[in-house]
């Protein structure tokens, strides 16, 4: 770990957060070269920590040994540069293998992902996210998504109980739960917006005080999700408007069309810009040769915002 607990707080609390896709190569597997190449050429821009192995990174469709490859990886190749934050989850078990595998790589923390299909009462959330917080030394940041939903109640009750608790990542968007959140817990956590696509939802999220978030159109377009970001915090309201209107509104549409188009068009997008990343892994599919076009019209578009 080369970043404290403060170091790491204060990185995933204010600047850009990156989720780098993962590299596979033609019979889909884990390509280090071409992953290694994806770090420098993000650790060359202006953001403030690096998330590996996520949720655009497909966790859910990477084996052990390919996670402990990824996590490597960027500890190797990045680490020291910038807070390494590497996935973990499913169940108790895998998410604190993954934790292990992330700390004696040199990761700095965890986004502890929900568990694995099961509907989860509050107290057996807790519990999972406990355990896992109690067998690391690593910086946690909770993901609360999907059927792994914590209420304000819970937030509080699980930041009460591990110190290394650093962060609530949210994934849903509901803003008037996560406003309770934030005004229960209080600066007791950072906060980070984590919804698909999450520039759309920027503006609403920096009203509530959580002023960071996941890029992922970062893979593509860089440049353009830096702009859109410093202009958000400088309340260069013209622009942000302009950026979600002409580039953001239409690629949602586009995401919309199917489902995981959330990574699939990342990756696609990422292939139009020079930077391939081999192929989406079953039950995720790649877009259609139409739906790419729309796709490098839209990254024609950004270049030009």
């Amino acid at each position: 770990m080369n970043f404290s607990r403060e170091q790491t707080r204060a990185a995933i609390s204010d600047g850009l957060l990156s989720f780098p896709v993962t590299d596979f190569d033609a019979e889909g597997r884990f390509d280090r070269a071409s992953y290694q190449d994806r770090l420098k050429w993000f650790a060359s821009h202006d953001i403030s920590a690096v998330f590996v192995a996520g949720g655009t990174g497909e966790f859910f469709n990477l084996s052990m040994e390919d996670f402990r490859a990824v996590v490597t990886t960027a500890v190797e190749t990045v680490g020291g540069k910038l807070p390494i934050i590497a996935a973990a989850g499913q169940s108790v078990e895998n998410a604190k293998a993954h934790a292990k595998i992330a700390e004696d790589a040199g990761a700095d923390g965890i986004l502890l992902m929900p568990p694995y299909l099961t509907e989860c009462p509050q107290e057996g959330l807790v519990d999972y996210a406990r355990q896992v917080c109690e067998s690391t030394s690593l910086n946690v940041i909770y993901y609360n998504r999907a059927n792994g939903i914590l209420n304000a109640q819970s937030v509080q009750e699980l930041a009460d109980a591990c110190p290394n608790l650093v962060g609530l990542k949210d994934g849903k968007g509901d803003i008037q739960a996560l406003n309770k959140i934030i005004k229960t817990v209080g600066d007791r956590l950072a906060y980070v917006g984590g919804v698909p696509t999450a520039e759309i939802f920027a503006e609403a999220y920096l009203s509530i005080g959580v002023s960071t978030y996941s890029s992922a159109v970062f893979n593509f377009v860089p440049d353009m999700a830096v702009k859109f970001y410093k202009a958000l915090r400088a309340g260069e309201q013209e622009t942000v408007t302009r950026i979600v209107k002409e580039f953001f509104i239409p690629f949602v549409d586009l995401r919309d069309r199917k489902s995981g188009y959330a990574v699939s068009l990342v990756k696609a997008g990422a292939a139009l810009v020079g930077k391939p990343a081999g192929s989406v892994r079953a039950p995720l599919v790649m877009p259609t040769e139409q739906e790419q076009a729309k796709l490098r019209d839209l990254v024609g578009i950004a270049r030009q915002l």
